[in-house]
This record gives C-alpha cells, structure tokens and sequence, in this order.
C-alpha cells in the first residue's frame, strides 16, 4: 500500500520528466531552425523561386509578370539604317510651283531684243494644230516658223511681233513648222494673220520681226503624250509666255534634262523621272519647278504658274 508520502514523491518525479521531454523537443526545434539557416539557398530563396513563375519577372508596382528578355532564337526589333529613306508624300492633285530668278540666257537662233528680217507668205491653218502639237488654237493669230528658226521645236509656243514694209504689225504665236523651200528669216503666216498686214493676194511680203514676251493672263500647263507611263513618257509645254529652253525631271539621281523632239515633246525613254517633279527654264534663264502633274495621257494639266515678262 502506498502511503501518501510515496504519492506525492511519485507526482513530483512525473512533472520533472514531461518538463524534460517539452525541452528536449523545444531544444530539438531550436537546433533543425538553426541548421536550416546556416544552410546555403536557405529559406527565404526557395520562397522566392515557388512564387515567381520561371522565365518571369514581376514588373514594379504591378502583379502582372512581363516577359522574360528574349533568348537567341528571338527576332530583334528592325533598327532603321543610315540608307533607310522616310516615306516620300504622295503628290497633290494641285501643282506647287516654285520660281527662280531670271540667270544666264538661253536662247537658240532666236534670241530676245534681236530683229530678223526676212518674208511672209501665209498658209490655211484649218484649226490651228500643227508641227508644235498644242492642239487646236483658241485664236488663228499663229505662224510656221522656217526648218532652220524652228531649230527641233525651240520656237514653238514664242510670241513673235511682225512688222510689214507698209508699217502695219501683228503679233503671232508660233505653232508649226515651214520645211524647205521656207528660207531662214521666214514666217509662214496663217491666212487670217497675213490679211491684218496685206492683201492675201499679194501673197509674199518683206518683213522684219523679233521675240516679245507678251501680257497675258494663261498660265502653263503640262500634257503628257499619248502611250506615255511610268516606263515610257513624253511631256510638253502648253501656254507659256516665253519659249522653254529646257525641261527636266527629278530622278533618284538628281534632275535629268529630257531631249526635245521635233515634234514638241521632252522624252523620257527609259521612263525614269516619269510622273514626278517637273522643273521648266525659259530663254531668259528662269525656273519654275512643279509637282502633282501625274502621268495622264494626253490630258492638259495646269500649273498655276507662268514665266515672269521681259
């Protein structure tokens, strides 16, 4: 039988073991935290990587991850070079013109303030078309020009003053051409201008006449012919006051001069420049270049702009 002095010792012995064994797990927790710790990679970086999906990084301030920088298979964006070339403005419907001053002349045989003589005889000019190609004259007021003046089409479209003996005077424009037997010095007037100077039965008059550069109110116009496109053009004048020495057209190399032909036209065979900037010299050396004329096939497009009066 157990006294109660046994009793009281037996309690006391088991509270000293269930204190043992709280601290033998208290002090065995103690040593696997602190041996986690010392670990490499330990705790807090395992965390990281279970939260961060892989190939991710989380953008500041947001929960959306942004995508992982791109590995050797990836495209590059495409970095414009040196020779990339911005984007060049489709041209308007309206020319821009621009001007230049008056330069060096540039006048063939027939030059400004300069009096030729020679004869006129007269011809039927039916409507007033000819060698020039301008299309049908708004007014019979127009001329033939001999081979040698005529010089490939470089007096086509000039305003001449003509003077008779008897001291009468018109002024013509030039739209066609006198061949052979027509002599250098001579004008081959239409029926109706040879009447303001002369009977037309008289036929053959001595006259003298020189370049004027006239008032008028018409500005240029541009036509390309017929056939004509981005591979093959030709291109003329129509409407200026003062004859055109020269044409050009801008290319990617720069501006290119077109030929003239006898027929009025500046080529372009090989196409280049077609349907681009236009720029036009007249004799007295000035300028006019213009954009916006498209390769439209004989359609008379107008510039806006005129040669300045001499």
């Amino acid at each position: 039988m157990t006294t109660p002095r046994q009793a009281a010792r037996q309690r006391r012995h088991r509270r000293r073991l269930m204190v043992g064994a709280a601290a033998a797990v208290i002090s065995a927790g103690l040593l696997a935290s602190l041996l986690m710790a010392l670990l490499p990679g330990g705790d807090s970086g395992a965390r990281s990587a279970a939260s961060t999906p892989a190939g991710a990084t989380t953008a500041a301030g947001s929960g959306t991850p942004t995508a992982a920088t791109p590995d050797a298979t990836s495209s590059p964006a495409p970095k414009a070079s040196a020779s990339t070339k911005p984007a060049r403005p489709s041209p308007t419907a309206t020319a821009r013109p621009s001007r230049k001053p008056a330069t060096v002349s540039q006048a063939g045989r027939i030059r400004p303030n300069t009096p030729y003589k020679g004869v006129a005889t007269a011809y039927e000019a039916a409507d007033g078309d000819g060698a020039c190609l301008f299309g049908p004259s708004p007014d019979l007021m127009i001329a033939a020009m001999n081979t040698t003046d005529y010089e490939t089409a470089k007096a086509c479209g000039a305003h001449v003053l003509v003077r008779a003996a008897n001291g009468r005077s018109i002024t013509v424009r030039i739209t066609n051409e006198c061949p052979l037997p027509c002599a250098p010095g001579q004008i081959d007037l239409s029926q109706q201008a040879f009447a303001q100077l002369a009977d037309l039965k008289v036929g053959r008059i001595p006259i003298t006449w020189s370049l004027v550069s006239p008032g008028t109110s018409e500005t240029i116009s541009l036509r390309y012919k017929t056939g004509s496109s981005r591979h093959w053009c030709a291109v003329q004048a129509i409407g200026h006051r003062n004859p055109v020495a020269g044409l050009e057209i801008r290319t990617p190399d720069g501006w290119r001069r077109l030929p003239r032909t006898a027929y009025n036209y500046f080529l372009s065979e090989n196409g280049s420049g077609c349907g681009g900037t236009v720029r036009l010299t007249d004799i007295y050396g000035e300028r006019l270049t213009v954009t916006g004329i498209a390769v439209r096939a004989n359609v008379v497009q107008p510039t806006g702009v005129q040669f300045a009066r001499h």
